[in-house]
């Protein structure tokens, strides 16, 4: 069985860390743990890419061999018309 690549964005809030310490708890040896924290970034660049390569617009959120997986999707960035259309900015 190959090693399963598993990577957490996460940006060093306390529900990030919560959901570090948790992957890393079930985590076995075949699964091979990444955690790039998006606030500090990453020498290469590579996380924020990677970020927009798998459309993560919140964290924490867990990718599995190349998937964002259930619990994270669906996401979508905050946008004007949403926040209008919750009422921001509308008196």
């Amino acid at each position: 069985m190959a090693n399963r690549s598993v990577e957490v964005f996460t940006a060093g809030c306390p529900l990030c860390d919560e959901a570090v310490k948790m992957v890393r708890e079930l985590a076995c040896e075949k699964c091979e743990v990444t955690v790039y924290d998006l606030r500090e970034g990453c020498a290469t660049n590579e996380c924020r890419e990677k970020a927009a390569k798998y459309e993560i617009y919140r964290v924490p959120a867990v990718v599995v061999d190349g998937k964002l997986i259930d619990c994270c999707v669906p996401q979508t960035p905050v946008s004007r018309e949403a926040l209008r259309k919750a009422g921001i900015g509308q008196g």
